[in-house]
């Protein structure tokens, strides 16, 4: 037996699950890297008639995922992408996953690989109060996104919003919507006001597409 919904409405998931949501067009061909339990992609495939498919390193996870009706496999984002075919996907979705991967810029580039367009969130280390904990208490910060200490974090590779930017121009990746947002919604989505978003978005949620892509 199936376990309960996990989302029946948008505002049921976490506030990037609810933006990555809205830039997905339903009937779309979805990829979820590190699905975690598979929230959004039951929301997708329940609510915009998604062809979705899930990889989640915890079998915890993968579990509940399956007990969810979802099609949900075990894999590593370092190392298990580049078993999928190019452009097999129309998106493909990392969450709050990028900062843990022991190789950035490969996975950016495998999502794009694979997917036409790849969204991306990750919890933003520019963010006021990281800045301020570290100016203040001269240790690594907790937020409610970094909510570890610095020994048992799996965080490997934390950013900035303006370093993820960099890293897109660096590897020639386009940038077709950008967001700032906090738990509360969003604070940014606008070009120009770079610093701001920088300083007052608790995580980034941002679409790419390849360069050469003409869509």
């Amino acid at each position: 037996m199936n376990g309960p919904p996990l989302a029946d409405r948008p505002d049921a998931i976490r506030v990037d699950l609810q933006l990555i949501a809205g830039l997905i067009e339903p009937g779309s061909r979805v990829l979820d890297v590190g699905c975690g339990d598979g929230a959004l992609l039951h929301y997708l495939v329940n609510h915009k008639n998604v062809d979705g498919r899930g990889i989640e390193l915890s079998q915890e996870g993968v579990n509940a995922g399956v007990r969810n009706g979802l099609s949900v496999i075990q894999g590593d984002a370092d190392t298990d992408l580049a078993d999928f075919p190019e452009n097999a996907f129309d998106y493909v979705v990392l969450s709050q996953t990028l900062q843990a991967t022991r190789d950035p810029r490969q996975v950016l580039e495998q999502l794009l690989r694979i997917g036409r367009r790849a969204i991306v969130s990750f919890p933003n280390f520019g963010y006021w109060r990281c800045r301020l904990q570290l100016l203040i208490r001269g240790s690594m910060p907790r937020t409610q996104l970094i909510n570890y200490d610095w020994y048992e974090t799996p965080n490997i590779h934390l950013c900035t919003i303006n370093d993820f930017t960099q890293l897109c121009d660096d590897l020639g990746i386009t940038i077709e919507r950008r967001f700032a947002v906090n738990h509360e919604g969003m604070v940014g989505g606008l070009r120009g006001l770079d610093w701001f978003e920088n300083m007052f978005g608790e995580q980034g949620v941002f679409m790419l597409t390849r360069e050469e892509s003409t869509d």
